[in-house]
């Protein structure tokens, strides 16, 4: 899953968000590993040479942090390097305003995929699709900057406009589409009634209140009609902080595990339980779900199926 993510040490994040967490040394009760210093020295002997003789001065920053990306690159395709500023965008982002084209992404051989454009927003608007592969940006190829360098070119002043170049499955040639950045202000949730005793509740991203908000949300529905069904719309939710998606997971679970985390670490183990504030019992719900529904979003619908809600 950082997928977007639990913060540790350097920022090293994934795009499922542990709220709260900060970007701290990893912990230090955990046993010391053992340095392979063999290993260390041909990295240490690189860095110099490549420092003093490229053809090209590099600053040591940027040499550090690409061998740092470099390293989680080669390990999964969620798992990703946060540098102070990506770092801050990503907290501003789970908070639902900032400005841009309003894309989640991910990162696929070096270039940009779009998990899910976000309701609403430029990019949803001008037809972006989850699976797109973003290649260029201004014309620039994104291998050759960076995806870092890429998603803050997508960042900037509302108004201004941005073009990107995109592969998408079916089409034989890359695609060109121009977007307006805009201030995107994310609505976490939206509600309405289908038709009578019918409830339906979209939730775009899973931001810090959002379990509080489908409460809301669900109790607005309800004080009009009573409910006989609800549709949890979770389609094109790339996710966000976890504690949101077990807040709106607690409210349809009467007891047991919601979700659990393990890893080689003994504090990432952690186990989510229902405390029985259930909203509403025994109506039968809906979980929308698509390709461009991940992490938080597979959680609550992988729970509540789990628990035959």
């Amino acid at each position: 899953m950082i997928l977007k993510t639990i913060c540790l040490g350097l920022a090293l994040s994934f795009t499922l968000t542990a709220q709260g967490e900060e970007a701290t040394a990893v912990d230090e009760a955990a046993p010391k590993a053992r340095l392979p210093l063999e290993e260390l020295r041909i990295f240490a002997e690189a860095f110099d040479r490549i420092s003093k003789a490229y053809v090209e001065e590099v600053d040591d920053k940027t040499l550090l942090e690409n061998a740092i990306r470099g390293l989680l690159d080669q390990l999964d395709p969620h798992s990703a390097f946060l540098d102070a500023d990506a770092f801050e965008d990503l907290q501003e982002s789970t908070t639902g305003n900032y400005g841009g084209l309003g894309i989640e992404i991910g990162t696929e051989a070096g270039v940009i995929k779009v998990v899910s454009p976000i309701d609403d927003t430029p990019a949803a608007k001008a037809g972006i699709l989850s699976g797109d592969l973003i290649i260029e940006i201004g014309g620039q190829s994104i291998r050759s900057i960076g995806v870092n360098e890429a998603v803050a070119i997508m960042r900037g002043e509302p108004g201004s406009t941005v073009t990107l170049s995109v592969v998408r499955e079916g089409e034989p040639n890359p695609i060109e589409v121009t977007l307006t950045r805009e201030v995107i202000n994310i609505a976490s949730v939206r509600q309405r009634l289908l038709e009578p005793h019918f409830g339906y509740v979209r939730v775009a991203q899973f931001q810090a209140d959002t379990g509080t908000e489908v409460r809301d949300a669900i109790d607005a529905l309800s004080s009009s009609t009573p409910l006989h069904g609800l549709v949890i719309d979770l389609r094109n939710n790339p996710g966000g902080v976890l504690q949101a998606a077990v807040a709106l997971s607690d409210l349809f679970i009467k007891e047991g595990i919601i979700v659990y985390t393990e890893g080689r670490l003994e504090n990432a183990a952690a186990t989510f339980r229902a405390t029985e504030s259930v909203v509403i019992d025994g109506v039968p719900i809906i979980v929308l779900v698509n390709e461009g529904s991940a992490s938080a979003s597979e959680i609550v619908a992988g729970a509540l199926q789990d628990h035959q809600r």
